[in-house]
Protein backbone atom coordinates (compact mmCIF):
# COMPACT_ATOMS: atom_id res chain seq x y z
CA UNK A 1 0.00 0.00 0.00
CA UNK A 2 3.07 2.46 0.79
CA UNK A 3 4.51 1.63 -2.52
CA UNK A 4 1.07 2.34 -4.65
CA UNK A 5 0.61 5.86 -2.56
CA UNK A 6 3.80 6.85 -3.47
CA UNK A 7 3.49 5.96 -7.33
CA UNK A 8 -0.11 7.75 -7.24
CA UNK A 9 1.49 10.76 -5.74
CA UNK A 10 4.35 10.41 -8.29
CA UNK A 11 2.05 10.72 -10.51
CA UNK A 12 0.25 13.50 -9.02
CA UNK A 13 3.65 15.36 -9.01
CA UNK A 14 4.28 14.93 -12.62
CA UNK A 15 0.87 16.55 -13.56
CA UNK A 16 1.85 19.32 -11.12
CA UNK A 17 5.23 19.94 -12.73
CA UNK A 18 3.67 19.32 -16.73
CA UNK A 19 1.47 22.43 -15.63
CA UNK A 20 4.17 24.80 -14.29
CA UNK A 21 5.58 23.63 -17.85
CA UNK A 22 2.85 24.61 -19.62
CA UNK A 23 2.27 27.50 -18.24
CA UNK A 24 5.69 28.58 -18.80
CA UNK A 25 5.55 27.83 -22.11
CA UNK A 26 1.93 29.26 -22.74
CA UNK A 27 3.16 32.95 -21.52
CA UNK A 28 6.08 32.20 -23.33
CA UNK A 29 3.95 32.05 -26.27
CA UNK A 30 1.70 34.73 -25.72
CA UNK A 31 4.40 37.17 -25.24
CA UNK A 32 5.59 36.10 -28.58
CA UNK A 33 2.52 37.15 -29.87
CA UNK A 34 2.08 40.28 -28.20
CA UNK A 35 5.38 40.81 -29.74
CA UNK A 36 4.17 40.81 -33.55
CA UNK A 37 1.79 43.22 -33.72
CA UNK A 38 2.04 46.93 -32.99
CA UNK A 39 0.08 49.82 -34.79
CA UNK A 40 2.17 52.56 -36.28
CA UNK A 41 1.48 56.20 -36.32
CA UNK A 42 2.28 58.31 -39.86
CA UNK A 43 2.97 61.54 -39.52
CA UNK A 44 2.11 64.93 -42.21
CA UNK A 45 5.23 65.65 -44.69
CA UNK A 46 5.13 69.08 -42.97
CA UNK A 47 5.60 67.91 -39.42
CA UNK A 48 8.84 68.72 -37.73
CA UNK A 49 11.27 66.07 -36.79
CA UNK A 50 11.06 67.90 -33.05
CA UNK A 51 7.43 68.02 -32.94
CA UNK A 52 7.15 63.90 -34.07
CA UNK A 53 10.00 63.27 -30.83
CA UNK A 54 8.02 65.47 -28.17
CA UNK A 55 4.86 62.78 -29.06
CA UNK A 56 7.29 59.76 -28.64
CA UNK A 57 8.72 60.95 -25.45
CA UNK A 58 5.07 61.33 -24.32
CA UNK A 59 3.97 58.30 -25.63
CA UNK A 60 7.17 56.67 -23.58
CA UNK A 61 5.51 58.46 -20.07
CA UNK A 62 2.31 56.28 -20.47
CA UNK A 63 1.95 53.61 -18.21
CA UNK A 64 0.05 51.49 -21.04
CA UNK A 65 2.96 52.13 -23.44
CA UNK A 66 5.90 49.32 -23.71
CA UNK A 67 8.00 50.50 -26.47
CA UNK A 68 8.28 53.48 -29.47
CA UNK A 69 10.35 53.63 -32.32
CA UNK A 70 10.63 56.69 -34.18
CA UNK A 71 11.03 55.91 -38.23
CA UNK A 72 12.49 58.88 -39.79
CA UNK A 73 11.45 59.04 -43.90
CA UNK A 74 15.05 58.48 -44.72
CA UNK A 75 15.02 55.16 -42.49
CA UNK A 76 11.47 54.24 -43.92
CA UNK A 77 13.17 54.66 -47.60
CA UNK A 78 15.65 52.19 -46.48
CA UNK A 79 13.58 49.76 -44.87
CA UNK A 80 11.37 49.92 -48.23
CA UNK A 81 14.05 49.66 -50.62
CA UNK A 82 15.64 46.32 -48.64
CA UNK A 83 12.26 44.47 -48.55
CA UNK A 84 11.64 45.05 -52.15
CA UNK A 85 15.60 44.74 -53.32
CA UNK A 86 14.96 41.52 -55.92
CA UNK A 87 11.95 43.45 -57.12
CA UNK A 88 13.59 45.79 -59.91
CA UNK A 89 9.99 47.11 -61.18
CA UNK A 90 9.73 48.86 -57.39
CA UNK A 91 13.26 49.69 -57.50
CA UNK A 92 13.26 51.29 -60.11
CA UNK A 93 9.63 53.13 -59.85
CA UNK A 94 11.44 54.21 -56.87
CA UNK A 95 14.68 55.86 -58.56
CA UNK A 96 12.28 57.78 -60.91
CA UNK A 97 10.61 59.41 -58.39
CA UNK A 98 13.48 61.57 -57.24
CA UNK A 99 11.91 62.40 -53.58
CA UNK A 100 10.92 60.64 -50.81
CA UNK A 101 7.03 60.03 -50.73
CA UNK A 102 6.84 57.85 -47.11
CA UNK A 103 6.47 59.28 -43.81
CA UNK A 104 7.92 59.34 -41.27
CA UNK A 105 6.01 57.94 -38.33
CA UNK A 106 6.05 56.11 -34.74
CA UNK A 107 5.61 51.72 -34.23
CA UNK A 108 3.93 51.73 -30.99
CA UNK A 109 4.00 48.92 -28.71
CA UNK A 110 1.80 48.01 -25.73
CA UNK A 111 2.29 46.60 -23.04
CA UNK A 112 -1.00 44.48 -23.56
CA UNK A 113 -2.59 44.47 -26.76
CA UNK A 114 -5.97 45.50 -24.91
CA UNK A 115 -4.23 48.87 -24.56
CA UNK A 116 -4.11 49.92 -28.14
CA UNK A 117 -7.34 50.88 -28.10
CA UNK A 118 -6.95 53.59 -25.62
CA UNK A 119 -3.74 54.69 -27.55
CA UNK A 120 -5.01 55.00 -30.70
CA UNK A 121 -7.81 57.01 -29.10
CA UNK A 122 -4.71 59.53 -27.78
CA UNK A 123 -3.16 59.60 -30.68
CA UNK A 124 -6.62 60.50 -32.82
CA UNK A 125 -7.35 63.74 -30.35
CA UNK A 126 -7.50 66.71 -31.79
CA UNK A 127 -4.68 68.24 -30.26
CA UNK A 128 -2.43 65.75 -32.67
CA UNK A 129 -4.79 66.96 -35.86
CA UNK A 130 -2.05 68.63 -37.49
CA UNK A 131 0.38 66.76 -37.14
CA UNK A 132 -1.11 63.09 -37.53
CA UNK A 133 -1.68 61.80 -40.84
CA UNK A 134 -3.06 58.49 -39.76
CA UNK A 135 -3.00 55.69 -36.99
CA UNK A 136 -3.35 51.98 -38.36
CA UNK A 137 -5.17 50.94 -35.37
CA UNK A 138 -8.28 50.62 -37.34
CA UNK A 139 -6.90 48.68 -39.97
CA UNK A 140 -5.35 45.89 -37.17
CA UNK A 141 -7.85 45.90 -34.86
CA UNK A 142 -9.84 43.18 -36.11
CA UNK A 143 -6.42 40.89 -35.70
CA UNK A 144 -5.49 42.32 -32.30
CA UNK A 145 -9.62 41.77 -31.09
CA UNK A 146 -9.10 38.41 -32.38
CA UNK A 147 -5.63 37.46 -30.40
CA UNK A 148 -6.94 38.79 -27.24
CA UNK A 149 -9.75 36.56 -27.43
CA UNK A 150 -7.71 34.25 -28.29
CA UNK A 151 -5.61 34.50 -25.25
CA UNK A 152 -8.42 34.83 -23.03
CA UNK A 153 -9.72 31.46 -23.89
CA UNK A 154 -6.41 29.81 -23.87
CA UNK A 155 -6.08 30.88 -20.07
CA UNK A 156 -9.35 30.17 -18.92
CA UNK A 157 -8.82 26.17 -20.67
CA UNK A 158 -5.58 26.27 -18.97
CA UNK A 159 -7.07 27.28 -15.77
CA UNK A 160 -10.16 24.70 -15.94
CA UNK A 161 -7.32 21.94 -16.72
CA UNK A 162 -5.55 23.09 -14.11
CA UNK A 163 -7.93 22.85 -11.38
CA UNK A 164 -9.64 19.51 -12.84
CA UNK A 165 -6.07 17.49 -12.92
CA UNK A 166 -5.41 18.82 -9.64
CA UNK A 167 -8.63 17.52 -7.84
CA UNK A 168 -8.13 14.56 -9.65
CA UNK A 169 -4.85 13.97 -8.07
CA UNK A 170 -6.29 14.86 -4.59
CA UNK A 171 -9.23 12.25 -5.30
CA UNK A 172 -6.44 9.52 -6.47
CA UNK A 173 -4.25 9.67 -3.52
CA UNK A 174 -7.30 10.13 -1.25
CA UNK A 175 -8.84 7.14 -2.20
CA UNK A 176 -5.21 5.32 -1.85
CA UNK A 177 -4.89 6.61 1.66
CA UNK A 178 -8.68 5.26 2.21
CA UNK A 179 -7.17 1.29 1.19
CA UNK A 180 -4.39 1.87 3.36
CA UNK A 181 -6.62 2.69 6.14
CA UNK A 182 -9.28 -0.12 5.54
CA UNK A 183 -6.25 -2.43 5.14
CA UNK A 184 -5.39 -1.84 9.26
CA UNK A 185 -8.88 -1.42 10.39
CA UNK A 186 -8.79 -4.12 12.91
CA UNK A 187 -5.56 -2.31 14.81
CA UNK A 188 -7.49 1.27 14.18
CA UNK A 189 -10.63 -0.58 16.06
CA UNK A 190 -8.76 -2.08 18.60
CA UNK A 191 -7.23 1.61 19.33
CA UNK A 192 -10.55 2.99 19.55
CA UNK A 193 -11.86 0.25 21.86
CA UNK A 194 -8.70 1.47 24.53
CA UNK A 195 -9.96 4.89 24.09
CA UNK A 196 -6.95 6.39 21.68
CA UNK A 197 -8.26 10.18 20.81
CA UNK A 198 -8.58 10.69 16.80
CA UNK A 199 -5.21 12.76 17.11
CA UNK A 200 -3.17 9.79 18.34
CA UNK A 201 -5.08 7.37 15.61
CA UNK A 202 -4.13 10.40 13.20
CA UNK A 203 -1.09 11.06 13.82
CA UNK A 204 0.96 7.83 11.94
CA UNK A 205 -1.25 8.34 8.97
CA UNK A 206 -0.12 11.89 8.54
CA UNK A 207 3.85 11.05 9.31
CA UNK A 208 3.05 8.47 6.53
CA UNK A 209 1.54 11.31 4.13
CA UNK A 210 4.37 13.49 4.99
CA UNK A 211 7.32 10.99 4.14
CA UNK A 212 5.04 9.61 0.89
CA UNK A 213 5.19 13.37 -0.31
CA UNK A 214 8.87 13.75 0.27
CA UNK A 215 9.90 10.67 -1.34
CA UNK A 216 7.22 11.51 -4.02
CA UNK A 217 8.59 14.77 -4.80
CA UNK A 218 12.44 13.42 -4.91
CA UNK A 219 11.53 10.44 -7.36
CA UNK A 220 9.44 12.83 -9.76
CA UNK A 221 11.96 15.72 -9.60
CA UNK A 222 14.60 13.06 -10.64
CA UNK A 223 12.17 11.69 -13.63
CA UNK A 224 11.59 15.14 -14.60
CA UNK A 225 15.67 17.02 -15.08
CA UNK A 226 16.69 14.51 -17.88
CA UNK A 227 12.72 15.27 -19.35
CA UNK A 228 13.72 18.53 -19.65
CA UNK A 229 16.75 18.85 -21.08
CA UNK A 230 15.60 16.18 -23.41
CA UNK A 231 12.71 18.49 -24.50
CA UNK A 232 14.40 22.01 -24.23
CA UNK A 233 16.11 21.56 -27.90
CA UNK A 234 12.63 20.46 -29.89
CA UNK A 235 10.81 23.40 -28.17
CA UNK A 236 13.71 25.79 -28.83
CA UNK A 237 13.33 24.70 -32.73
CA UNK A 238 8.89 26.20 -32.07
CA UNK A 239 9.75 29.19 -29.39
CA UNK A 240 13.45 30.34 -29.79
CA UNK A 241 12.75 32.83 -27.40
CA UNK A 242 12.69 29.64 -24.80
CA UNK A 243 15.40 28.09 -23.46
CA UNK A 244 13.38 25.59 -21.06
CA UNK A 245 16.91 24.15 -19.61
CA UNK A 246 18.73 27.00 -18.99
CA UNK A 247 15.25 28.33 -17.38
CA UNK A 248 15.50 24.64 -15.34
CA UNK A 249 18.56 25.23 -14.05
CA UNK A 250 18.30 28.91 -12.99
CA UNK A 251 15.38 27.97 -11.33
CA UNK A 252 16.55 24.46 -10.13
CA UNK A 253 16.27 25.08 -6.61
CA UNK A 254 12.69 26.67 -6.71
CA UNK A 255 11.07 24.14 -8.30
CA UNK A 256 12.58 21.22 -6.32
CA UNK A 257 10.82 23.17 -3.31
CA UNK A 258 7.73 23.61 -4.97
CA UNK A 259 7.72 20.11 -5.70
CA UNK A 260 8.40 19.03 -2.47
CA UNK A 261 5.96 21.49 -0.58
CA UNK A 262 3.04 20.08 -3.08
CA UNK A 263 3.84 16.65 -2.32
CA UNK A 264 3.93 17.19 1.98
CA UNK A 265 0.89 19.14 1.32
CA UNK A 266 -0.79 16.60 -0.69
CA UNK A 267 0.44 13.40 1.40
CA UNK A 268 -0.93 15.14 4.33
CA UNK A 269 -3.81 16.63 3.42
CA UNK A 270 -5.44 13.19 1.51
CA UNK A 271 -4.70 11.32 5.01
CA UNK A 272 -5.99 13.12 7.32
CA UNK A 273 -8.83 13.42 4.89
CA UNK A 274 -9.46 10.27 4.89
CA UNK A 275 -8.53 8.94 8.53
CA UNK A 276 -11.06 11.68 9.88
CA UNK A 277 -13.98 10.42 6.97
CA UNK A 278 -12.88 7.07 8.46
CA UNK A 279 -13.29 7.60 11.82
CA UNK A 280 -16.68 9.14 11.60
CA UNK A 281 -18.41 6.05 9.98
Amino acid sequence: MSLTAIVVMVLALLVFHFLIISDLITRQIISTLYDKIDIAVYFKTNTSEDNILQVQNALKNLNEIKGVEYISQAKALDLFKDRHKDDPTITQAVAELGENPLLASLNVKAENPEYYKDIAAYLGNDNLASLVEKVTYNQNSGAIDKLISIVKTFRKFGLGLTVFLALTAALVTFNTFRLAIYSNREEIGIMRLVGSSNKFINGPYVVSGVLYGVVAAVISFLMVVPTMFLVSPYLNVFIPELNLSAFFVEHVLLFLSVQLLFGVFLGVVSSAWAVRRYLKT
